[in-house]
């Protein structure tokens, strides 16, 4: 999956909205997102030597127009979440101790699914960051498989990064939607594995 043959990978572990607000108890929560914040805490904290870079993203919702609504279709339009400022939109509490590289915030005008259509607090967005440290490969990980760990994989790969999705570091929406999901990351040649495999 890497992105060059004959470039050595130097990979980045991207974590895609590990927040309260898609958290059960959250705005718009998914079953099983609180124990997938603590995993992907465990396995940053255990495997950090393995990353060039962690960088994490947010939803940070200022005015994002039609992407919410009072009644939602929960397709393009969702109750309001991620609000920028509020508890929900920081990052778990059980990533208090991962210390990225840099914070992605995105969606303030927009819907924002990808990490890629994100800055950090000095204006890069994340191609730049990736670039800007030689990174050739990332390994996605985060809230929701089916929607913004979805779209920052693919866009990944848009922009000629080397891709993976460690599945069991994620949480579709439902497993209908994430079955779908899966087949849209494997034909654009997102890799799809199990941590343990690694």
């Amino acid at each position: 999956m890497s992105s060059t043959a004959s470039q050595p990978v130097r990979r980045a572990l991207v974590v895609v909205d590990v927040q309260p607000t898609f958290c059960e108890g959250g705005e718009l929560p998914t079953e099983g997102a609180n124990a997938v914040a603590h995993r992907v805490a465990a396995y940053a904290a255990a495997h950090r030597d393995r990353y060039a870079l962690v960088v994490t993203t947010q939803d940070w919702h200022i005015d994002p127009g039609e992407h919410f609504s009072d009644e939602p279709d929960f397709v393009t339009s969702w109750p309001r979440h991620g609000v920028a400022g509020t508890p929900g939109a920081e990052l778990h509490p059980a990533l208090a101790g991962l210390r990225p590289d840099a914070r992605i915030k995105k969606g303030q005008y927009a819907h924002g699914y990808s990490g890629f259509e994100g800055a950090d607090e000095r204006g890069r967005d994340l191609a730049s960051i990736l670039a800007e440290d030689g990174v050739t490969d990332v390994d996605v990980v985060g809230l929701v498989e089916s929607h913004c760990v979805k779209h920052t994989a693919l866009d990944a790969r848009r922009t000629g990064l080397g891709a993976r999705v460690l599945t069991d570091l994620t949480v579709p929406v439902s497993p209908e939607q994430g079955e779908i999901a899966e087949r849209e990351l494997r034909a654009a040649d997102v890799g799809l594995l199990d941590s343990s495999a690694l």
